[in-house]
């Protein structure tokens, strides 16, 4: 049996809490933990997922996304009754590599975002992803007009693996389109963001857009 992942739970509203932790207390593939357990994680605990639940992405919000970064946790994954362009841009720059929908927040959905975060990939609704690329596109465009287009700082190998993850691609797909390992990709990516001291893939994405690298 696969470990159980880690997952803390942070609602800005306590039937909000109550309710996630009874959705997903008895669910076999996660752990649930509190804020003790958070604090105290051994630092080669990199599975862990906060998951945290507001109405929108406030400053109150952020507040959280950055304390659950602050206690170690680089995988979160966010449950919102609405997000519009500049909350989704922050709270991707904040550290969300997932976004679920209140509307859509089943057990079976938030398990499934909680996997695909603990794997260090990114989960957005197709809409979602579509907004954030757009505004980041059109933030390009103001960069490089401009600053030009020469100096990119990437390699060829970097910026063909983030144009496949602008393009929606996940690891397999792009190991396969590449012919490379998964384990070349993750590389890729991890030498990526640590690097550029980026949050996550999605953060990735964003911040070479933004400069004009891809």
């Amino acid at each position: 049996m696969r470990d159980r992942i880690p997952v803390y739970v942070k609602a800005l509203d306590p039937l909000s809490q109550a309710g996630v932790m009874h959705a997903l207390r008895h669910r076999t593939e996660v752990r649930l933990i509190d804020g003790g357990d958070l604090a105290s994680m051994d630092a080669s605990e990199t599975t862990a997922v906060a998951l945290v639940v507001a109405e929108y992405v406030d400053e109150d919000t952020v507040q959280v996304l950055r304390m659950v970064q602050q206690h170690g946790c680089r995988r979160i994954v966010l449950v919102a009754t609405r997000v519009d362009d500049g909350a989704l841009m922050t709270a991707v720059e904040a550290g969300v590599s997932g976004v679920v929908r209140r509307c859509d927040a089943t057990a079976d959905r938030l398990v499934h975002v909680i996997q695909v975060a603990s794997a260090g990939e990114g989960s957005l609704p197709p809409d979602l992803l579509g907004r954030l690329l757009g505004q980041v596109s059109r933030l390009q465009r103001h960069v490089l007009a401009p600053h030009g287009l020469s100096r990119t700082g990437l390699s060829d190998r970097e910026t063909q693996v983030l144009k496949l993850i602008a393009d929606g691609k996940d690891t397999q797909e792009i190991a396969q389109e590449l012919a490379y390992s998964e384990r070349t990709v993750k590389n890729v990516l991890h030498d990526i963001t640590s690097r550029l001291q980026l949050k996550n893939r999605s953060h990735a994405v964003a911040y070479a857009l933004r400069e004009g690298l891809i």
